[in-house]
């Protein structure tokens, strides 16, 4: 996809008018969605009032971090407020398509719902056996001391999760769950089931799948999920999707959110001109999470990138116009402060071929598989095959095989669930603490050529306690619930002042492609 010439630069507010006259609105382009950035402190009237100003609609307001949801039908809107203050992610991704016209439109994947239609039809084999994810990280051993704690919730920020899987259905909270597709949550559940993707349902199910014996078993069976959507059916996940999903888990008490996702419309979002609106709006976000006791686990994403260093890089993969990136350019929301960022490894524990990495960036690693080559008669095309390397969890339906740093996060978010089960008082940062402490180190590998050519295919920095490639080493699930390897907690609270969050017992009855299975949304 291409990226257009911004249409905020078209055009310009009368020189006639004086700042005290209202503006002559128009409606001179069709509705988009904005993110407005305010000051703190801004209230809810003041902040619609700006923005009536500006010919918008408020639709949605967070007055914690002072960020405003807007609609409006005059391409002036920004310029109005600032290019610095408000921008319109919806108008550079519907730029793109409309440039991109060689794409088929048979590639995207018709609208409906992607659920479980008939429960007892899903297999009931246990196959516990093929997670070999499960036994790296000792997952399947810290089940036989603890599955956590159902008063711990999850929310899995994603495409949706399959309510009606029966590996699921006894962890997921629908009074939690909510889709965030507008920049506001929405609680209907047409609003956060899956539509397009069975990603949001394979992360869940790494989770906190059922240990009941049958299907798959997820890192954390014993907490609680919330599907939180923030992944359109196109496979985007604009800002205020991202914003109003961590706004939304704060809201609520959720222990940890799993976000195995980068917000668009770039890779890499810098903190200048208007890509600051983005950046800045998901930094609030997380900074306030995190100050309410959430915390934040994010992919690194599979670009095969070094996120340490992106200053000088030129970024022409969505752009017509090539970007230069700086030092303030990170992927959101794995590059920002105080998010646990995942690279992911192969059965091998060797970093994975598409997993970003980087020093500074990089906090675990954990498994998110890698596709196998299949041998080949004399001058075929090599290919790959998911059952031979990947993830295997929930789907709508069943059960099947994704690769990816989406796939490496949950297993993470799993961990940190189980750890505060047991010390339900610990802020992120001392849950973070945790999960690096018990994280076992992984030295950079003496040669990382994949492909077998005589030259490195990533460059490993660090010594093994911290590195760029594994952070502080392969989580480790057994440790979150062995006593003699916990550290002593102190007895602060969560960093809010409230009680942990007690979920309702209201149980209900973009990419590592492997093979045409769905993948990431870290595309």
């Amino acid at each position: 996809m291409m990226l257009a010439s911004n249409l905020a630069t078209a055009g310009a507010v009368a020189s006639a008018q004086t700042p005290d006259t209202p503006p002559v609105c128009s409606s001179s382009q069709p509705e988009l969605r904005y993110l407005v950035l305010f000051d703190g402190g801004t209230t809810h009237r003041s902040a619609a009032a700006e923005i009536a100003a500006a010919c918008g609609t408020l639709t949605g307001y967070y007055p914690q971090i002072a960020v405003a949801v807007a609609t409006s039908t005059d391409q002036r809107f920004d310029q109005r407020l600032g290019p610095d203050r408000a921008f319109s992610a919806q108008r550079v991704v519907e730029e793109r398509q409309a440039d991109d016209q060689d794409e088929d439109d048979d590639e995207t994947e018709s609208s409906g719902a992607r659920v479980t239609e008939n429960a007892a039809a899903v297999p009931a084999v246990d196959r516990t056996s093929e997670q070999w994810d499960m036994a790296m990280i000792g997952a399947d051993t810290a089940r036989a001391i603890s599955r956590g704690d159902r008063d711990v919730v999850v929310g899995v920020l994603d495409s949706g999760v399959d309510p009606h899987h029966p590996d699921l259905r006894g962890a997921l909270a629908p009074s939690l769950s909510a889709g965030c597709l507008s920049g506001v949550p929405d609680t209907a559940p047409d609003a956060w089931i899956p539509t397009a993707s069975a990603h949001g349902t394979h992360v869940a199910g790494t989770i906190a799948a059922a240990d009941d014996g049958r299907g798959t078993a997820g890192v954390a069976p014993g907490v609680r999920i919330a599907s939180v959507k923030v992944v359109d059916d196109e496979g985007f996940i604009l800002p205020e999707y991202a914003v109003c999903g961590l706004m939304w888990a704060t809201a609520k008490k959720m222990a940890v959110t799993n976000n195995s996702y980068f917000v668009d419309p770039w890779l890499m979002t810098c903190d200048r001109g208007s890509e600051r609106v983005v950046f800045e709006a998901v930094r609030r976000a997380v900074d306030y999470a995190t100050t309410q006791g959430v915390l934040t686990v994010a992919a690194a994403t599979n670009e095969a990138t070094d996120l340490s260093a992106p200053g000088g890089r030129t970024d022409t993969s969505e752009s017509e116009e090539p970007r230069t990136l700086d030092t303030s350019c990170r992927v959101l929301p794995a590059g920002l402060r105080g998010v646990v960022a995942v690279s992911a490894v192969g059965q091998n524990e060797l970093k994975a071929s598409y997993s970003a990495y980087g020093l500074g960036v990089i906090d675990v690693a954990a498994p998110g598989g890698e596709p196998k080559e299949i041998s080949q008669p004399a001058g075929a095309e090599s290919a790959t095959r998911p059952e031979d390397g990947c993830v295997l969890s929930t789907v709508p339906g069943g059960y099947e095989r994704y690769c990816g740093t989406s796939m490496a996060a949950p297993h993470v978010t799993g961990v940190a669930a189980l750890l505060a089960s047991e010390h339900p008082d610990a802020s992120p940062q001392k849950l973070t603490r945790m999960l690096t402490d018990q994280a076992e180190p992984i030295g950079c590998p003496a040669d990382y050529d994949l492909d077998e050519t005589g030259a490195q295919d990533a460059y490993c920095e660090g010594y093994e306690p911290y590195n760029g490639f594994y952070g502080h080493g392969l989580v480790d699930a057994e440790a979150a619930v062995s006593e003699d390897a916990a550290p002593a907690m102190a007895t602060a609270g969560n960093g809010s002042g409230d009680e942990p969050a007690s979920a309702e017992d209201d149980t209900p009855g973009d990419d590592v492609v492997t093979q045409g299975t769905p993948a990431l949304p870290t595309r």
